[in-house]
């Protein structure tokens, strides 16, 4: 009786952006990031590849650093997948590196948390180049207010206020490490990591900052809000647009990158 050979597990960083895509989880009849992935990947192995990915993404959700991890038997080094599955990919969708990890890795459970950076482009005339890839706010947005609201979010609470009315997740607590908003130039910058998301969790807390910034509410009314664990007192859950996954963090054992170090386009 022949032996199984042993998979290898290989983890990857994926930039994508989600314009033209259901977002990352398959999907009936529409375009995902993962249905191009995994065809790309099973051309490159010469065998059907699932993966598994640290955080799945809504339609028009962008990427800068998605981590995906998958198995295989075939035997290829490291430059031989980037330049294999890229080869396959649209020009949207791009592996940033590709490393061996251990047999207990996987990019969704091993994962310590998570980062997202939500765009603002807070300009009275909109952008030809930022469409799809920012929000666009055309009233003046104190930067400083939402700043102030951000230490209201801080720590592990009950975030349902701020979940979508159909998250599936049992329970609502998270744990928020870093909120922080600001600008440059026409650009507003929220960052944000936590343990682990909501459904909406992001995009909602980013229509809470931008009201907070248009004057509608008070900073301390972030305590209310979140007290109340009522969803129909926050405002409209902000566009996907301005919404990407920047970072994810694993135990040191894993080595996995943190983020991506490209610049980006509003930085000097």
């Amino acid at each position: 009786m022949k032996n199984t050979p042993k998979k290898h597990l290989k983890a990857l960083g994926v930039e994508y952006l989600g314009i033209n895509y259901c977002g990352w989880q398959r999907q009936p009849q529409s375009p995902s990031v993962q249905q191009v992935l995994e065809e790309a990947l099973s051309w490159v192995a010469d065998e059907k590849i699932i993966s598994q990915c640290a955080g799945r993404t809504d339609t028009g959700v962008h990427a800068g650093m998605q981590v995906v991890s998958f198995e295989h038997d075939a035997e290829r080094d490291d430059k031989a997948w980037i330049l294999g599955v890229n080869a396959k990919l649209p020009n949207d969708i791009s592996v940033r590196w590709v490393k061996t990890v251990a047999d207990d890795f996987n990019a969704r459970f091993s994962a310590q948390s998570r980062s997202y950076r939500y765009l603002i482009h807070n300009s009275f005339a909109r952008s030809a180049l930022l469409t799809g890839r920012a929000t666009r706010v055309s009233n003046p947005l104190n930067e400083t207010s939402m700043a102030e609201a951000c230490p209201y979010f801080y720590g592990e609470q009950d975030f349902t206020s701020v979940r979508a009315a159909n998250c599936q997740s049992k329970t609502p607590m998270r744990n928020i490490q870093h909120l922080s908003v600001s600008r440059n130039k026409e650009m507003i910058i929220i960052e944000i990591t936590a343990n682990a998301f909501l459904y909406h969790m992001v995009r909602n807390i980013a229509g809470v900052l931008i009201a907070i910034g248009e004057g509608k509410y008070h900073p301390n009314w972030v305590e209310h809000l979140l007290e109340s664990k009522d969803r129909t007192l926050a405002p409209a859950t902000a566009s996907a647009a301005g919404l990407y996954l920047t970072g994810v963090k694993y135990p040191e054992k894993f080595n996995i990158p943190e983020a991506n170090t490209g610049q980006w386009v509003w930085e000097e």
